[in-house]
């Protein structure tokens, strides 16, 4: 008995030392904080149903469902009497010009010049999963049917929202920063052209991809950790051209990862003595176990839940069953973990390399083609051919590298907060070329055209037809169609060389412009941190040279307060976006990214020269002057999708009736099985139940016979599915499939389906549905 004892004080002790040095070494405890700090994340998935998914420009990829919500997530970073820093990050495809205008125009009439254009910075991080439509360039819309309003005001309001909470939540905190190495989470797709570099400046690196993950940790002083937000290089390309459900593809998935681990360990600490865990979090609200009755109590209890019928329901009904709004404290904000996108112009997450679907051989290495053909050769991920466990997979990865970092993080982010923005029209800028004997060369960037090799695609999503990567001279069929759009003349042509231009889009205005010519360039500041916030997606050794050119710049201004450490991130698809950027080497290969650099061979030097200033002028506290605005094309957007007409039942039946429901005395394993019911269901489009669920898992408390929301369509196990009978069709169904992790806890469970129908004349209406009950073991 005395060592019983003896063991239960050790354990005691143990656990609360433990806790302590944790809240130490997470940053519960801290003497000194020079910032305000402040996170905020809201819901921004938008239509999921109907609308084009932005990224691969395939004009079958049309949202039908969720395989996981999108996030708008936030950081603001203060000198309590000085400037301060507005960062979005955004699951979705990349930022817009025209959103981060409209977001402006709001904070603005909210907070005057508080927020503005210059210190806001708003970077997507290329998930190829979410609603298209929100840009205001032609090029970028034409898949999407036009502008899609809906998706453009859910990331507008989104950001807004993030923006709103991260600056109501300011308080005293501290920022860390870390950098370590990522091995296993990106591949260069273009590898031909990144041999075209110099062998001088390959030599320095060891990858031919960047590898290394940097992170903030952002810790108040009186709650300690609040957030994390990192830059890791690699594509939003995990799940495939074929998929039709909105994600956040790996990014997305590393942050719910990160969000949920902080949340289990929040509430592990208050109710058990484990130790802290650094494996993928279980689902929180199944972490306290309750002592379990034998399998055929559990069946007999089952038995009573049968399916409930459809019922009218509130707007709020959704949002308040969602699993994760009541995990939060009142008085504590949530944790925010945000992984951000930077130089991925040339990685795929599909680690495994490119394949011929047919032979099974690996593509061919200069043009990414089997067969001289380009359609068959596609690149695997780590789960092939299964690529929701390959998103899972590339998102643990960066999750895991992301925690450690976060737990190690102790150099402290200190000195001034600032900021250097300016427009600059890429269509017609002298840039300068030094030259090695000292003298110095100006040449000029094009207005915006895409090459042939544009329409071939990549591995992560190849394109149709005869187009091939490589392809510099491009075939006079094509020639013919492109000229009935608009002939590039001579000059064109020539400043654009060795280039043959497929779609001259920077000289193509009807209905309005198909692309950007004015370009936001900025450089937020942090202490020894310096984020560069681009339009684009730059190469592996694009974005090197950019880092390189700007850290020197800052090295060699003088300033004793860059005298050590100096850290520079490139954002990437930030403020607006403009495609590819590849060095001046990569170009001549005219693979797809140097066929999607839009302004011609000598884009990278112009971004150098560009950034150059801004950094000097950054370090010597001088100003810049703005540049030309650019301009707003909301009230030109045209929009020929379909509007929602009405949603119908057949005669006797109910919204939110289930068509297919649960075997009787079903019981299912943990880890292993799936259930999956079928709902009368009506369009997502008629109310997107933002930072709601159009689907549950719950779980019957035994004690008082109450549901408790255990999963919800932000959780990855879970998956809805929305379709019609017919493509116009009044009448739709949901499917709602869970896959049982491991995680679960044993009980009884049944599935619930939230939605809204809208009637011919327009009023909408909420309605659930509930499945019978079964029992997981």
């Amino acid at each position: 008995m005395m060592e019983l004892s003896l063991v239960r004080l050790w354990t005691t002790c143990f656990f609360y030392i433990s806790t302590l040095l944790f809240l130490l070494i997470g940053g519960g405890v801290y003497s000194h904080s020079e910032y305000l700090i402040g996170l905020g994340s809201y819901d921004i998935t938008g239509p999921a149903a109907d609308v084009n998914m932005m990224g691969y420009a395939n004009m079958e990829q049309v949202a039908s469902g969720i395989h996981f919500r999108l996030r708008a997530r936030t950081f603001i970073v203060s000198q309590p009497q000085g400037k301060r820093v507005v960062f979005v990050n955004l699951d979705a495809c990349m930022a817009s010009q025209i959103v981060k205008l409209k977001v402006i125009e709001r904070l603005k009439a909210r907070y005057g010049d508080l927020y503005t254009e210059k210190n806001v910075g708003i970077s997507g991080i290329h998930t190829h999963a979410g609603p298209g439509g929100y840009l205001q360039y032609v090029i970028y819309i034409v898949t999407s049917l036009g502008f899609v309003r809906q998706s453009f005001d859910a990331l507008v309001d989104g950001i807004e929202n993030s923006i709103i909470q991260a600056h109501e939540n300011l308080r005293p905190g501290s920022i860390f920063i870390n950098n370590g190495e990522l091995l296993d989470a990106g591949v260069n797709r273009s590898p031909s052209a990144y041999l075209n570099n110099p062998s001088g400046e390959r030599s320095k690196h060891k990858y031919d991809v960047d590898k290394e993950m940097t992170l903030l940790k952002f810790v108040d002083d009186q709650w300690g950790p609040v957030g994390s937000f990192n830059w890791f290089a690699t594509h939003g390309t995990s799940m495939s051209r074929s998929n039709s459900l909105i994600s956040g593809d790996n990014k997305g998935a590393a942050s719910r990862f990160m969000e949920d681990w902080f949340e289990q360990n929040t509430v592990e600490r208050s109710y058990s003595e484990e130790f802290i865990s650094d494996e993928i979090p279980r689902r929180v609200s199944s972490i306290i176990e309750n002592h379990q009755d034998n399998h055929q109590e559990l069946l007999e209890l089952a038995s009573y839940f049968e399916s409930q019928p459809g019922k009218p329901a509130t707007r709020i009904s959704s949002s308040a069953r969602r699993v994760r709004s009541a995990l939060r404290k009142a008085d504590m904000p949530g944790f925010v973990s945000a992984f951000c996108q930077t130089n991925c112009g040339d990685v795929s997450p599909n680690v495994l390399g490119a394949f011929c679907l047919d032979t099974g051989l690996p593509c061919d290495f200069n043009h990414s083609t089997c067969g001289g053909k380009n359609e068959m050769c596609y690149g695997r991920g780590p789960g092939y051919p299964d690529e929701f466990e390959s998103t899972c997979i590339i998102g643990e990865r960066q999750f895991k590298m992301a925690l450690e970092l976060f737990n190690k993080a102790s150099e402290q982010l200190e000195g001034k907060v600032d900021y250097r923005h300016v427009y600059v029209d890429f269509s017609q800028l002298n840039v300068t070329l030094p030259e090695k004997d000292g003298k110095s060369e100006v040449v000029k960037t094009c207005p915006a055209a895409m090459g042939f090799a544009f329409a071939a695609g990549t591995t992560d999503g190849p394109g149709a037809f005869d187009f091939t990567q490589g392809d510099d001279k491009g075939n006079p069929f094509w020639r013919l169609v492109r000229n009935v759009l608009k002939t590039p003349d001579k000059k064109q042509i020539d400043c654009h060389y060795p280039k043959p231009i497929l779609l001259d889009t920077g000289e193509m205005t009807k209905p309005y412009d198909w692309a950007p010519s004015i370009l936001s360039l900025q450089i937020l500041r942090i202490g020894q941190l310096f984020i560069l916030s681009v339009p684009g997606e730059f190469t592996t050794m694009a974005g090197r040279r950019l880092r390189d050119a700007v850290k020197t710049q800052l090295k060699n201004s003088g300033n004793k307060d860059l005298s050590g450490e100096i850290h520079v991130v490139i954002a990437g698809l930030a403020n607006g976006y403009s495609q590819y950027v590849t060095t001046f080497e990569e170009y001549q290969v005219q693979r797809y990214e140097g066929a999607s650099t839009l302004y011609g061979p000598h884009t990278l030097s112009g971004y150098i020269q560009e950034f150059k200033k801004l950094s000097k002028s950054l370090v010597l506290d001088m100003p810049v002057q703005p540049g030309p605005q650019p301009p707003d094309l909301l009230d030109k957007q045209l929009s020929f999708l379909t509007p929602v007409m009405m949603d119908t039942t057949p005669d006797g039946d109910s919204f939110g009736d289930v068509i297919s429901d649960v075997p009787k005395n079903l019981s299912l394993k943990r880890g292993n099985d799936q259930v999956t019911v079928v709902f009368r269901s009506a369009c997502p489009r008629n109310d997107l139940l933002t930072e709601g669920t159009f689907a549950l898992v719950e779980k019957l408390e035994q004690k008082d016979k109450t549901w408790t929301p255990v999963y919800d369509d932000d959780d990855l196990c879970l998956r809805f599915k929305w379709s019609r009978p017919k493509k116009l069709s009044s009448r739709s169904q949901a499917t709602v499939e869970w896959r049982i992790p491991e995680s679960a806890s044993p009980g009884v469970y049944r599935i619930t389906h939230f939605g809204a129908a809208k009637k011919l004349f327009g009023s909408v209406h909420h309605f659930t549905g509930s499945s019978s009950a079964f029992v997981v073991t």
